[in-house]
């Protein structure tokens, strides 16, 4: 069984994801005052986002590359409180921390991801999961999260490339939006939902739940997902 799961985002109005232009038109605390509302205890996150926020700058580099080679998971720590959740296929990331926000850090990889950064993992007491061959099996993924480690309600706060990976999998309950009032622009800059290479992929149907305004100028929309999946 998987979790509730909510993808929790701001944006500018035409849909970039940036973080610093995020904070720059809307300073407030908004967005995290939405996700105490929601109920997530459990946050997870793509590299680029942990390594933003998180990770120290240095990246992990295994002087030995042998995978690990089977689906695994190891619990450092069993929290009623929820995690700090890390995508992280191949084993880049590395950590000064166990703990982030006042919670544990759980980290997702692939099988294929070395054995030694998954015993590095284990040592700085940070629990992990290892589930599918070359890729991360994200459906499997969250049904660990719940069995195992007890993750009833998920927020997938970022960024766009893992969020297009929850919704590509059909992973998602429920969009939480906000939408900042200001514009982007920029050529590049990454959306709400990217990444998804199926360019026959159609777009997918949502129903608005509730909206409103919060802070100065920012709308709060909240979207669960059809029961037809696809226009």
């Amino acid at each position: 069984m998987k979790p509730y799961i909510i993808c929790h985002m701001a944006s500018s109005i035409d849909g970039r994801i940036d973080c610093d232009m995020i904070e720059e038109i809307d300073p407030s605390d908004s967005y995290y005052e939405a996700l105490d509302e929601l109920n997530c205890p459990s946050q997870l996150m793509g590299r680029v986002t942990m390594q933003m926020h998180y990770a120290d700058s240095t990246p992990f580099a295994p002087t030995d590359k042998t995978p690990i080679g089977y689906q695994a998971e190891h619990i450092a720590q069993k929290s009623y409180n929820g995690y700090i959740i890390a995508i992280d296929t191949m084993g880049k990331l590395r950590w000064n921390s166990f703990c982030y926000d006042g919670k544990p850090l759980l980290v997702i990889t692939c099988e294929n991801c070395p054995k030694e950064y998954l015993d590095m993992l284990t040592e700085k007491n940070i629990s992990w999961i290892a589930v599918g061959k070359y890729d991360i099996d994200l459906a499997h993924a969250v049904e660990i999260l719940n069995d195992v480690f007890g993750v009833e309600r998920l927020a997938v706060v970022g960024g766009g490339h893992i969020n297009g990976a929850f919704l590509a999998a059909g992973l998602l309950d429920e969009v939480s939006l906000m939408i900042c009032a200001g514009i982007d622009g920029r050529r590049g800059m990454t959306a709400v939902f990217d990444g998804i290479t199926d360019s026959r992929r159609v777009a997918t149907l949502l129903k608005l739940e509730n909206v409103k305004t919060v802070a100065d100028g920012t709308v709060w929309l909240r979207y669960k997902f059809q029961d037809v999946e696809n226009l």
